[in-house]
């Protein structure tokens, strides 16, 4: 018996796994963290925090596992979407914190884009719009406003492959990594655009060459590396992609056709596809399977799981205090709670743009609302808007495909450890949910795609293993209802949307 790693750098903490060839999880590890907002809508994390974390959470989980380190075969490493990436100097040192995905900053970065070179040519190269949210419209921020930084900047890196660079020695860029950087990225040739690189002033140097498939060996593990781990030096380290992908990989997502939500601290909603989807509302990249062929088309809420667990943080205290003291986990509480509130919170709506919004609104100066409160709310009902909120989000980033999803959808990450959740889901949508059975969808992904790239697994293996739970069926009656609600929901943010906009005037006043 062989076993396998899967590490997974996510938004708030990062997570290592243990299974072995056969796709039982053996052992597991989580290392959690905190987001850098120095200013509103900025987002920034260290990356040695990243380091780190991967470090102690590899080193953890092989320890738990105790097999044999010659056992270990190999690891893959994903991240979550490191927006710019991490600007390093010429001794491969962090410049800076990296500007992750959910900062918005680059406003007027975003607005010079479209002015000079165009919308339409941007989507012809490379099938994407300009965001705040890009990548490339970050480091255009960081080249107008951090002179100094930019000047010693030599190259940018995505989170998993500057870990993988610290323990391998050795630097690539996987295709869903560098294509979701956006504006540079040339999805037709699957290449770095020297065009629009040229026509922004970014030196084709400070991206990788070494653009790999998710599959692909990067390098082994030094000495130095593997003494530290707990493994065996030479390893072979994987490259895998964004996290989100990743995910869809650990559902057993290889086909085109499949829609797949992974919702965590943000919701990443995708149709793999291997034609193209017309629509510049959606962010498109290479898939991490078969990245010259198929491609992950997106929309997605910016915050997901984040204004729940800020609804929790902020109006829950002594559900949060119980809990330590012993008592029931305040998840649980909360949703028991709401399990008992009728279907849409008795007229109350939530708009969950608590960061802005990217696809499929576009809107940084879009606000975190709540339309409908009366004296008769309660927290159950506030907590349950919540939740229908995140649904109403998906069913938005669903309809901006255009494109016929079948009759099944599936759905990952932590907001499936909630069965009301999950029911909300399905009724607001009005397709059937399926859920993964193991909480470690990313890393799941990670673990597949080391097997095949170091010859232990093929993708028919892959396919095998039982990765996904019961199908969740909608409540035709709570459908219905769902669809008034929702065109609620989506009126209150056109109603609003200019007066949020200058509510975003007068706070930087």
């Amino acid at each position: 018996m062989f076993y396998l790693l899967g590490t997974d750098i996510g938004t708030s903490g990062t997570k290592t796994i243990l299974m072995d060839t056969e796709g039982n999880l053996i052992a597991q590890d989580l290392q959690e963290y905190d987001v850098l907002t120095p200013r509103p809508l900025w987002a920034e994390q260290w990356p040695d925090v990243w380091l780190e974390a991967a470090k102690v959470s590899i080193k953890n989980t092989v320890k738990k596992a105790n097999v044999p380190a010659e056992k270990i075969r190999g690891i893959a490493i994903s991240g979550l979407y490191g927006g710019s990436g991490i600007p390093l100097d010429e001794n491969m040192e962090p410049v800076r914190p990296c500007m992750i995905w959910m900062d918005r900053r680059a406003e007027e970065e975003t607005k010079w884009v479209l002015d000079t070179i165009g919308e339409e040519k941007l989507l012809d190269i490379t099938h994407n719009g300009a965001d705040p949210y890009y990548g490339f419209t970050k480091i255009l921020w960081m080249k107008n406003n951090e002179p100094e930084n930019w000047k010693k900047t030599k190259l940018f890196l995505p989170p998993n492959d500057y870990v993988i660079y610290k323990l391998t020695g050795n630097i690539a860029i996987d295709y869903s990594s560098a294509g979701n950087i956006g504006g540079i990225f040339d999805m037709n040739n699957r290449t770095w655009s020297k065009e629009m690189m040229d026509a922004m002033g970014i030196p084709m140097s400070m991206m990788p060459e070494n653009i790999v498939e998710s599959t692909d060996i990067i390098g082994g593990l030094t000495k130095e590396a593997a003494s530290e781990l707990g493994l065996s030096e030479g390893m072979p380290v994987i490259a895998s992609g964004i996290d989100c992908g990743a995910a869809n990989i650990g559902l057993g997502v290889f086909e085109s056709g499949i829609y797949a939500a992974a919702i965590g601290t943000s919701m990443c909603a995708a149709l793999i596809s291997d034609k193209p989807i017309k629509g510049k509302n959606l962010i498109v990249w290479p898939y991490l399977y078969d990245a010259q062929r198929l491609s992950y088309y997106f929309a997605g809420g910016a915050t997901a799981g984040a204004i729940v667990k800020w609804f929790r943080q902020t109006m829950c205290q002594f559900e949060v205090e119980a809990e330590k003291n012993g008592g029931e986990n305040a998840y649980d509480v909360l949703n028991k709670q709401a399990a008992t509130i009728p279907v849409g919170s008795e007229g109350l709506i939530v708009l969950p743009y608590f960061m802005g919004e990217r696809s499929p609104i576009w809107d940084s100066d879009a606000k975190g609302t709540m339309v409908g409160l009366t004296l008769a709310h309660t927290k159950a009902h506030i907590y349950r808007a919540f939740l229908e909120a995140v649904a109403f989000s998906l069913r938005d980033a669903m309809e901006a495909t255009g494109e016929n999803l079948g009759e099944s959808i599936i759905i990952a990450g932590g907001v499936t450890k909630s069965k009301l959740w999950r029911q909300i889901f399905a009724d607001v949508t009005g397709y059937s949910v399926v859920c993964p059975i193991h909480d470690v969808e990313a890393n799941m992904g990670d673990v597949m795609l080391a097997g095949i790239g170091t010859g232990l697994l093929s993708y028919e293996d892959v396919k095998k293993w039982q990765v996904l739970d019961q199908k969740i069926m909608p409540d035709p009656q709570n459908h219905e209802k769902y669809n008034e609600y929702y065109r609620v929901y989506k009126s209150v943010y056109q109603n609003l949307k200019q007066d949020m906009k200058t509510l975003s005037r007068l706070s930087k006043i």
